[in-house]
């Protein structure tokens, strides 16, 4: 089924297994290292996140923190046939996902972004789909959406009536377990298993292969 995704990335991260008190590499005080994108041409859907914790900079994987239940709702959305691990990342792009941040900073809390930072990162986001024309863009947080869209007029999760260039635009809660609006496992399931529905419904017509 995702055939078509396959080897369109050449480089795969190995898993690093870290021994209690080892390093992940980055001293205290010193700049975390940005998190690459995760990207190809054509792909299902790209989901974008506001930046990346700290946590994971130093691990060098996209949600690493073991209290964010990512990896586990792209599985049980039915977006994964199988829960990846954080250093299996590479993988999302053999089932048509992609992901990348708006902010490459990596900050403990999100709320230490600048809007003038996030505003930036946003159109970096524009010229990624337009390059790359995903069929679909999911925003990773509630927040985002007024960022992207500043005169949006229906907030919250869902399908938007927006759209970035040809793709269609989801809002996903914000899997953090700090989520005090959507806390709890189930109420953000809810939110990726309409976005896994909205994909196999066909949504939009199918691009010819380039």
């Amino acid at each position: 089924m995702f055939s078509h995704y396959e080897n369109n990335h050449s480089l795969v991260k190995r898993c690093r297994v870290r021994m209690p008190g080892m390093s992940a590499g980055v001293g205290a005080g010193e700049p975390r290292p940005p998190l690459g994108d995760l990207i190809a041409p054509r792909l299902r859907v790209l989901i974008v996140a506001i930046n990346p914790s700290t946590r994971s900079a130093g691990a060098g994987y996209s949600f690493s923190s073991p209290g964010n239940p990512f990896w586990r709702l792209l599985h049980e959305s039915g977006l994964t046939p199988f829960r990846l691990r954080p250093c299996e990342e590479q993988q999302l792009l053999d089932h048509g996902i992609g992901l990348v941040s708006t902010v490459r900073r990596a900050t403990p809390s999100a709320a230490e972004l600048s809007l003038a930072e996030r505003r930036a990162g946003a159109a970096h986001v524009r010229g990624l789909v337009e390059r790359y024309e995903p069929q679909l863009v999911a925003l990773l947080g509630l927040t985002l959406y007024p960022v992207f869209f500043p005169s949006g007029t229906l907030p919250g999760p869902g399908l938007k009536p927006e759209r970035l260039h040809d793709a269609e635009v989801f809002v996903l809660p914000n899997p953090s377990g700090r989520n005090r609006a959507y806390p709890g496992f189930e109420r953000k399931l809810v939110w990726y298993r309409a976005l896994a529905d909205r994909l196999a419904s066909g949504m939009t017509t199918e691009r010819p292969p380039t």
